[in-house]
């Protein structure tokens, strides 16, 4: 039996805020479970510098050399695998812990950021890129991130497509809402998920017609974004964080999913709105861009372009229809558990059999 070592640098499977990086995670893990095999979480250590403080980076790789040297002592893996590993929250772990122990070592959605080089981050970035320069295998979740990744490669290396995956086989049961909801769904903190809250209010205010917004999601910011949403009055409707049986039911009433998509590396909510039927409306950015079925990416990002977006998919049930079967078909296609396993294993396993 393969024991494999599961560690997520950013944000534990455990961690008690609710995000993206922790689906991922906890999907990840789900996915290296197969028949012999069984994946332990070595660590919560989140060596997340958010600053660029020196001090507290050097305080970091001292923690996370006692805790390595804790590791190897424990031993007894097969494999390691890290989860997001780049020059704020670096793998100060995988690294050090598969070479002693001489098993393989694989990474996931690893990043290179030369340009923070000579900067305040850059001792952790040069520890990121060590990281990279490690791996037996990459894995990437878009082609934005294959870039860097494929030019620094090194020989022996290899690099893999994993697109972004949700943690179930099959769809769910899609419904056909017929009111007009638009559904929103981000944090409310400063930064892009502000900037996406700032740009979806502009685009409320060029909108016609019948419609209602549900907003799920919560944070230190709730306060500004209940206060552009307040010239909308009670078409807006604040739902909360939600966990995830309470988010499907917010799926099954929706008619269109809006998220601009600031800086997003992705999405997660993309995908789990899609598998669930329901539309996606979205700037055209890149990382969004691989994960959002043809038709809801707004080429032109202008507020009345996008609520002109939202409004034919809204009041046109044809398209509707026609928009709501790609998304569900692209999600099977790309997106769901099964593919993943498949993917990770096929790297995976002849690590695995040439280490034994």
């Amino acid at each position: 039996m393969a024991r494999i070592a599961f560690y997520a640098a950013l944000k534990s499977p455990h961690h008690p805020v609710a995000s993206g990086e922790r689906t991922i995670a906890r999907n990840l893990m789900t996915a290296l479970e197969q028949p012999g095999s069984t994946v332990d979480l070595v660590s919560e250590f989140r060596p997340l510098d958010k600053r660029g403080d020196t001090a507290a980076q050097a305080g970091f790789e001292a923690e996370a050399a006692e805790i390595a040297e804790q590791l190897i002592a424990q031993g007894g893996w097969d494999a390691w695998v890290s989860y997001h590993s780049y020059y704020k929250a670096p793998d100060l772990l995988g690294p050090v812990v598969s070479k002693a122990l001489g098993i393989p070592y694989v990474l996931i959605e690893a990043t290179r950021a030369s340009k923070r080089l000579g900067g305040p981050w850059d001792g952790f970035e040069r520890k990121a890129a060590a990281a990279c320069d490690a791996a037996d295998v990459l894995f990437h979740f878009t082609s934005r991130d294959a870039v860097a990744l494929r030019r620094d490669l090194r020989d022996g290396q290899v690099l893999v497509a994993l697109p972004p995956f949700l943690g179930h086989f099959d769809l769910p049961v899609a419904t056909e809402a017929s009111a007009p909801i638009i559904l929103m769904a981000g944090m409310m903190r400063a930064g892009d998920k502000l900037a996406s809250y700032e740009i979806a209010a502009q685009v409320l205010a060029h909108l016609t017609g019948d419609w209602q917004v549900e907003i799920a999601g919560d944070g230190p910011e709730r306060d500004r974004v209940e206060a552009l949403m307040a010239p909308f009055g009670d078409r807006v409707r604040f739902l909360g964080a939600l966990d995830a049986s309470v988010m499907a039911e917010a799926y099954g009433r929706a008619r269109v999913f809006f998220w601009p998509g600031v800086n997003e590396a992705f999405g997660m909510v993309y995908l789990e709105a899609q598998a669930y039927g329901v539309p996606v409306v979205a700037q055209d950015r890149p990382g969004v861009n691989e994960v959002v079925a043809p038709g809801g990416l707004c080429p032109q990002q202008s507020p009345e372009a996008l609520a002109e977006a939202i409004s034919q998919v809204l009041n046109d049930p044809a398209q509707h229809a026609v928009r709501a079967s790609t998304a569900q078909e692209r999600v099977r296609t790309f997106h769901l558990m099964g593919a993943a396993q498949t993917t990770l294993w096929d790297a995976l396993a002849p690590l695995l059999s040439e280490a034994t």
